[in-house]
């Protein structure tokens, strides 16, 4: 299988590609290293059958020659990360619809099939008991930048599944919940490798708001081999399917849960968000995903507990990065 990853120098996408190469896949990856590195493809970098292309979806040309001649399409690039959706919403919203634009353009001209990889902030600010793929959206004022991603998100994926409707591209959308692990960096507000870091370094643990908002965390070992289980699966087909976590848990006892495990001494500081992130941030108090659908298309059953998370994104951040 000849295979493309958009975003496949970034977190999940490094994990996806080495997945793919290890099953025999010829592997395209296309990142403009704005958020992604080339040090997360270090395992792979020599491979024969792996072909690295610097570059953004945003470059129609570059996107149309680099998608040509392939079977599939992993499109995984997109504007990521609280921190970087609040400081620059235009960016995250360009990136986010026109370039998934083109890449539904170049899989219709080049016959590619594709997963999307979408995102739980779909569904905004609904506190539902499980977020099932029909659960309703509640989203904020369109006006706060918190909630462009969550809006664009859905205009990904309501424009994907109209091109794919209308021009007959294979299509498969999947909703991930707070995917963690090895290579995920803070530096864009993710939770689990800021707590961790400040745990090893014996920095205050910075938790946002009252702490007691809850979120499912996926590790990204048993996120992978389901991605790649969906996008070979014909009952998937036209459909969004969510893939989470088993444990809901509060941002607060994350983070005791973090400083006990580590054995850290770190004490934990409730940060306001108007502080951390400006006036008018909004976040949603409870994000717990129905994982139903992706059991019964490709047998979906996560495994790895937050302790075995905990472990596995310290024993990262504890090995210095490969030089460049």
């Amino acid at each position: 299988m000849r295979t493309v990853i958009t975003g496949g120098a970034g977190f999940i996408g490094s994990h996806l590609t080495e997945h793919l190469l290890s099953s025999g896949d010829e592997v395209t990856v296309l990142d403009d290293l704005s958020t992604g590195s080339v040090d997360n493809l270090a395992a792979v970098a020599d491979h024969p059958r792996l072909t690295f292309v610097e570059g953004s979806i945003l470059d129609t040309e570059l996107l149309g020659e680099t998608m040509a001649g392939h079977d599939r399409v992993f499109h995984l690039a997109a504007a990521v990360g609280v921190r970087l959706i609040v400081d620059d919403p235009l960016h995250g919203l360009r990136v986010n619809i026109h370039g998934t634009e083109n890449v539904m353009e170049a899989a219709r001209e080049h016959r590619l099939a594709v997963l999307l990889a979408s995102t739980s902030e779909v569904y905004g600010k609904n506190t539902a008991d499980r977020l099932a793929e029909d659960s309703d959206r509640i989203l904020g004022s369109a006006l706060l930048s918190r909630w462009t991603y969550a809006g664009a998100k859905g205009i990904d994926e309501a424009f994907a599944h109209a091109y794919a409707t209308r021009y007959d591209v294979p299509l498969v959308i999947v909703r991930l919940f707070n995917t963690v692990g090895p290579r995920q960096t803070g530096r864009y507000g993710m939770v689990v490798p800021n707590l961790v870091g400040q745990a090893l370094r014996g920095e205050p643990l910075t938790v946002f708001g009252d702490g007691q908002q809850t979120r499912c965390f996926s590790f990204v070992a048993d996120v992978v081999p389901a991605l790649v289980a969906l996008a070979e699966c014909p009952a998937a087909d036209k459909l969004a399917v969510n893939l989470g976590g088993l444990t809901e848990i509060s941002i607060m006892s994350l983070a005791a849960r973090i400083a006990s495990r580590l054995d850290s001494p770190s004490p934990i500081t409730l940060v306001p968000y108007a502080e951390a992130y400006g006036p008018g941030y909004e976040d949603m108090r409870r994000r717990v995903p129905d994982n139903t659908l992706a059991g019964r298309l490709v047998g979906f059953a996560p495994r790895a507990t937050i302790e075995e998370i905990i472990d596995r994104v310290a024993e990262a951040i504890a090995v210095p990065a490969p030089a460049r």
